[in-house]
């Protein structure tokens, strides 16, 4: 596991997960697109864990744009190169604000997207099922590619779950680095 929150001098992510080496660097600077719904504080530490994932000082070569999800626009996602979704789970589904950043994009980028990484956290009260379905339902209409399965939660989150956040944002950083 990486260590969140980070402590100074401590080793924050394996090798492993940043591809087997450190310091990963790119000639040319990616761009990881992080939109995010955060109503409550428990989004808002794991908005925090997955960005200070991505910001890593172990990968190098990304740029991390945040957008909340009622302003960021079809610029945003055709300039990045891969993508971090960050929503709560409200009656079900999607937040009322992460959809319209859909409903805004979807056609605009759909075919200049494809095939670009994307990841997903979503906190729920009960459940964050039908979120999750609604995320990956409209993501696989834009082809977009997981990098691995959604970070979900339900209640507070713990220590573990903010370490998973973390991880989502380093990856996605790492797949972007290249």
């Amino acid at each position: 596991m990486c260590a969140w929150p980070r402590q100074p001098g401590a080793s924050v992510c394996p090798a492993s997960l940043l591809g087997g080496s450190r310091g990963l660097s790119s000639a040319v600077m990616g761009t990881l697109l992080i939109v995010h719904h955060t109503p409550s504080p428990t989004l808002q530490a794991m908005f925090e864990a997955a960005a200070d994932g991505a910001r890593t000082d172990e990968i190098e070569g990304v740029d991390v744009l945040v957008r909340p999800a009622l302003t960021a626009s079809e610029v945003d996602v055709l300039a990045a190169d891969g993508y971090m979704l960050g929503t709560p789970a409200n009656l079900g589904y999607i937040s009322g604000a992460l959809k319209h950043f859909f409903d805004s994009i979807y056609y605009p980028c759909l075919e200049a997207t494809k095939r670009r990484p994307y990841g997903l956290y979503v906190h729920g009260g009960s459940d964050t099922g039908g979120a999750v379905r609604a995320v990956e339902s409209i993501t696989t209409g834009l082809g977009w590619r997981p990098v691995r399965p959604a970070v979900t939660v339900t209640g507070t989150p713990g220590k573990a779950d903010l370490e998973a956040c973390w991880e989502l944002g380093a990856l996605l950083a790492a797949e972007i680095a290249g």
